[in-house]
């Protein structure tokens, strides 16, 4: 043996050790991507099988919704025309039985509504608009791999179908209606079905996904193409998939060669009612891509491998144990830290410059944070402290208020209405000025203990049914007439007597009184106040107008919040707490709502949403 140098041998040594590593890795990558990544592929094409199935399913259900929304006292074409069916009959309940579809007949017996797929004869189908039979009627294609046939036309029709009985109103069934779509040549369901599973990804001008709904082993509806990019309508399925779906009824998961390509492929049979297979859903992903992807990812995953292994090799060997103890302990550290011990800390005095500052400055972060979750700890206990002072001062004086000045409007109110003897112009009118003002500090009482009922959580809704226009608006409306009077306002009440709601009556009357009362009070003088509803979709929408200034962008932000009033010449001249929209906004909260402002040109509409749930 010649002898070497140690630098020679240490080199010898890692270019075996990288050769071997190396071809293991890609014997590995190699294995994984051949038979990890496209039994994946396959798997998804079964899951992507399940989706299809139930966007199928999906199908025949719409049309069964859609028979549960309409009469069939209507006009059959026009009813047809309106549900987006080929073809929609009413059969009398003495005629059902002899009916072809044995959708209807099983609608019968049953007396309940009843999908699924059919067969239609040559026939039914002459009894069908002129647009189904032409598309039903389709030249069978020769296709490699088929099983042999001599037929050379397909005649018959696949159809989606739904049969719904219709009793009178003794509760006697009376007539079947039953509808559907002819599978023939529609491609909106297998290109809405391809679009939802895999996209609109094309490859070398194929679609990657397709599918397919065959009528027995003829294709009469998909999106697999052929060499000249035409659907390949009237072609077959192969002999292998043919004799395993249709004649055995099971499925089949496999790669198959489907029209000119080989696809990753699911197919599971269609059966109508009564269970027998009538036809095949197909799902399938071009192989190709994937193919050519896995080369390319292994000329990349060869060149990875030689650069990575021979870096990988001599550095780690040397650095792995500086580096590894060191964040180690800060790993530890850490941990402590999200456990919520902030006082972790590791050691430091390492061999590497930076990891030992980095063990530094950990530490250094660790002290602070363990200062500044006291400072905090201290500060919540101070505010929450602070916040229950307030909100009992607000309740306790709010409290003792509310008894004081019911005996003080009672006693002032009977003097001016010369209960305790008469009295002069000038009293009169000072008794008027003092009972405006006890009636405006009532409110605010009111206004306040609402506020501490809400500051303390209490705001607790006893739900009921409320008409929103006789048992809230219209009392509102009451509350606030000579207000409105005075000012000369006109009034437009279009909410719906009979829109009804589950809710607090008591709280939405307040919601309504702070809605009516800013309209009368800011609103202008001899303008309108409008209040109005409407429906969308899942929600109750209430809408209050009044003429008047517009609110800007800027005050709107800040039109909910507490204690707050808009600097305008309107509230200069209203007195006010600032507390009426913001527990008109918590009230609506609580009811699972939600308020806006929204300004026009001459005035403003307060917008109330609510679930219609409620």
């Amino acid at each position: 043996m010649t002898p070497r140098s140690l630098k020679t041998r240490l080199f010898l040594s890692f270019v075996t050790v990288v050769a071997v590593l190396g071809l293991c890795i890609f014997s590995l990558g190699y294995s994984v991507i051949q038979t990890q990544i496209l039994q994946r592929v396959q798997k998804d094409v079964q899951r992507d099988l399940r989706s299809a199935r139930s966007v199928y399913q999906t199908e025949i259900d719409r049309i069964g919704q859609a028979f549960e929304l309409v009469s069939p006292e209507q006009d059959l074409d026009t009813l047809r025309n309106k549900l987006r069916l080929h073809y929609l009959f009413l059969v009398p309940a003495n005629q059902a039985t002899h009916n072809p579809s044995a959708i209807v007949g099983e609608a019968f017996d049953k007396q309940t509504p009843v999908g699924g797929t059919r067969i239609i004869d040559p026939q039914e189908l002459e009894q069908m608009p002129l647009e189904v039979r032409e598309r039903s009627r389709m030249p069978i294609q020769k296709t490699p791999h088929a099983r042999p046939t001599d037929r050379d036309v397909l005649n018959q029709a696949m159809a989606k179908e739904y049969a719904m009985p219709i009793f009178n109103k003794d509760g006697r069934l009376e007539a079947i209606l039953y509808g559907g779509r002819t599978i023939n040549q529609d491609y909106a369901l297998v290109d809405r079905i391809r679009d939802l599973v895999f996209g609109l990804e094309m490859y070398e001008g194929k679609p990657i996904g397709t599918v397919t709904i065959f009528q027995g082993d003829v294709r009469i509806s998909t999106n697999v193409l052929t060499d000249k990019g035409q659907r390949a309508i009237g072609t077959r399925v192969s002999d292998q998939v043919y004799h395993r779906v249709i004649e055995q009824g099971q499925s089949w998961q496999d790669r198959a060669f489907v029209v000119n390509d080989w696809y990753k492929t699911a197919y599971e049979p269609i059966r109508n009612i009564e269970g027998d297979v009538i036809g095949i859903l197909y799902v399938g992903i071009l192989e190709k891509p994937f193919n050519d992807r896995n080369a390319r990812v292994l000329l990349v995953f060869v060149g990875i491998i030689c650069i990575t292994i021979l870096l990988g090799l001599a550095l780690s060997y040397l650095l792995s144990g500086m580096i590894s103890r060191p964040l180690t302990s800060m790993l530890q550290a850490t941990q402590q830290i999200s456990h919520g011990d902030v006082r972790g800390a590791i050691a430091t005095g390492g061999d590497i410059v930076e990891l030992d500052e980095l063990a530094k400055a950990f530490n250094e972060m660790s002290a602070k944070l363990d200062e500044r979750e006291t400072r905090l700890r201290i500060s919540n206990e101070k505010l929450a402290e602070s916040n229950r002072s307030y909100v009992e001062l607000i309740g306790f004086v709010a409290h003792e208020l509310k008894g004081l000045l019911a005996s003080a409007i009672m006693n002032a109110y009977s003097i001016r209405d010369g209960f305790l003897g008469m009295i002069n112009f000038k009293q009169k009118r000072a008794i008027d000025s003092i009972c405006r003002n006890l009636d405006y500090l009532g409110a605010t009482v009111k206004k306040f203990l609402n506020l501490s009922r809400i500051e303390r959580g209490n705001l607790e809704l006893n739900r009921t049914a409320v008409h929103l226009k006789t048992d809230i608006f219209d009392v509102s409306l009451d509350t606030f007439a000579k207000l409105i009077s005075d000012k000369d306002m006109q009034i437009e009440n279009n909410i719906d007597e009979k829109l009804e709601m589950n809710a607090d009556a008591d709280l939405l009357l307040i919601v309504a009184n702070n809605l009516v009362n800013n309209a009368a009070k800011y609103g202008m003088a001899g303008g309108r106040i409008e209040l109005k509803n409407r429906i969308e979709e899942d929600r109750i929408i209430i809408e209050v107008y009044n003429d008047g200034r517009p609110i800007t962008e800027e005050d709107q932000a800040r039109l909910f919040k507490k204690f707050s009033r808009l600097d305008v010449p309107e509230k200069k001249k209203v007195k006010g707490t600032g507390l009426g929209l913001y527990i008109t906004k918590q009230i609506i909260e609580a009811h699972g709502g939600t308020i806006e402002v929204k300004s026009a040109e001459n005035g403003n509409t307060f917008v109330l949403t609510f679930e219609r749930s409620q």
